[in-house]
């Protein structure tokens, strides 16, 4: 089984499956593919995130975050009469971009754990031909490149990648991107090393230094995507587990463990109790998050210990059910596919691959045809803040992929897409399937809601989709919430999936009806 926010992500991922690749053989042939056919939300100029879990074998994370430029400095931004970084331009794509670097180090520890035996030109076939022989543009790409087109048509090579004769291409029409296609082939040919300490990566770094970035080839040279242990609580129905810092995961599962503790056993799905419950747990875990959350080297806590079950029940005894708390503001945008796989064999994958704002940066490098992130404006340029901008620092990253190995012997890959939304939304998906019952199609089809603010969003109010109906936003409201509504399947809500193995080995999933995706398995 396979879930993706683009139906021909998942078909990579399944065709892989049916030629006997395993999941994680099937994910980087679906991570290729996305790539190339939603490139507002991600691109192989992004970052990643991995939890791979085989039966019988403690789950693993891999981090393929890039970090900031050697010449990443406060000194820099200054000499650009700067005083924050820049969402967009040279001066915004300031870290290296890690996503491929996963992608090579996941199949080497399929080849070493699962016998792994695909090449990659198998793997990556599919997005060359889409980005040679083209993609239909999808409804979402449209929106979001007529959204961005003011402030984005000046950034070097953006116009010339995804403003076809000037023009935001209509929905169906066929996009070709040549010059990822030939980068894409260079990596099938050479290797994916080749990116970051190869003929490539000469090419990647001269592109760069040529639109004004401080990114250099010393930087792409020093890059390694790491092998982590994911973070991990006992809940009541299992054991759930998410990435460590500088991830938000820690965010994903603080929130499910509160839930844990508040009174819910007579709350509906959809009911105010319920919203109000993930909301409140949700402010208790951002607090935490922004307090503490940044490159795991220059943390000053363990993240371990903002989990243990005596920090949840303090957090927990903070939450009032019939008072909402007060609430600042949020992290804001995020944009991000994330992805899941399960083999005949029970491996289960969870995903994650950003550029983080809508086309990142926006420079398309002119050589190789790469959309290049803009992560690195998450840091800041006050020292003293708990993400400063220095060289060769991890920024902090909204990403989390999630999974779950629950008492009943299900096992449950699941996420979602789009800033402070995604360890929201991941509690919704995860309480609607465990606590409630429902199969996951029903579970991420349900109306959702979203606290803060996520791609394409400005302010920071409870949003609800109309589906919940007056009554939830009135007693909701009546609580001290600030509701604003939204439309009935909003695409803020994120692109959430997931997939369900039983015991059995018998498999159920569901797919975003607010993305472009699709479910597929055999």
């Amino acid at each position: 089984m396979a879930v993706a926010p683009h139906a021909l992500a998942s078909q990579s991922a399944l065709a892989v499956l049916r030629d006997g690749g395993n999941a994680v053989e099937a994910m980087v042939a679906a991570a290729a593919t996305i790539a190339v056919v939603y490139p507002h939300m991600n691109s192989i100029g992004g970052d990643g995130f991995w939890l791979i879990a085989a039966p019988g074998k403690a789950p693993v994370g891999i981090e393929a975050c890039g970090a900031a430029a050697g010449l990443a400095t406060g000194a820099l931004y200054r000499e650009h009469g700067l005083s924050a970084i820049p969402t967009r331009g040279p001066l915004a794509a300031n870290t290296v971009a890690g996503t491929v670097s996963g992608w090579q180090a996941a199949l080497e520890w399929s080849q070493a754990h699962l016998r792994g035996r695909l090449p990659l030109d198998r793997l990556l076939g599919d997005a060359i031909g889409y980005a040679r022989d083209g993609m239909p543009v999808t409804a979402s790409q449209m929106r979001g490149t007529a959204a961005k087109r003011a402030e984005l048509t000046s950034i070097p090579g953006f116009a010339a990648a995804f403003l076809p004769d000037g023009e935001v291409p209509q929905t169906g029409t066929v996009m070709r991107q040549p010059r990822l296609a030939a980068t894409l082939a260079r990596l099938a040919e050479a290797g994916l090393d080749d990116f970051y300490r190869g003929e490539l990566a000469q090419r990647i770094a001269a592109d760069l230094a040529s639109v004004g970035s401080p990114l250099a080839l010393s930087d792409l040279a020093r890059h390694r995507a790491r092998e982590v242990t994911p973070l991990a609580i006992e809940h009541s129905q299992g054991t759930l587990y998410n990435m460590p810092p500088p991830t938000q995961g820690l965010v994903s599962l603080m929130i499910l463990g509160l839930m844990d503790r508040l009174p819910l056993d007579a709350a509906g799905s959809d009911s105010a109790d319920f919203v109000h419950a993930c909301v409140e747990a949700t402010k208790q875990a951002f607090a935490v998050r922004d307090a503490h959350i940044t490159d795991p080297d220059h943390m000053d806590v363990a993240p371990a210990d903002l989990l243990s079950p005596s920090a949840l029940d303090a957090a927990a005894a903070r939450i009032a059910m019939d008072v909402a708390a007060p609430w600042g503001t949020g992290r804001g945008p995020g944009d991000t596919v994330w992805m899941g796989v399960v083999d005949a064999q029970g491996v289960a994958v969870s995903f994650i691959q950003s550029i983080y704002h809508e086309f990142g940066s926006g420079i398309v490098l002119a050589d190789t045809g790469i959309n290049w992130q803009n992560r690195g404006c998450s840091f800041s340029l006050d020292p003293a803040s708990r993400n400063p901008l220095m060289p060769y620092r991890r920024p902090f990253h909204t990403l989390n992929p999630a999974l779950a190995r629950l008492k009943d012997g299900r096992t449950l890959s699941y996420g979602n897409m789009g800033g402070d939304g995604q360890p929201q939304s991941q509690a919704a998906v995860f309480s609607r399937i465990v606590r409630f019952g429902m199969n996951p199609q029903a579970a991420i089809d349900a109306p959702r809601w979203l606290l803060g603010r996520t791609w394409g969003q400005t302010s920071d109010s409870l949003k609800l989709e109309r589906r919940f109906g007056q009554a939830v936003g009135d007693a909701l409201a009546a609580r001290g919430h600030e509701v604003e509504y939204v439309a009935a399947y909003d695409e803020a809500m994120g692109h959430a999936g997931a997939i369900v193995r039983h015991a059995d080995g018998s498999l159920e999933a569901g797919f975003d009806p607010r993305s472009d995706g699709a479910a597929a398995g055999w």
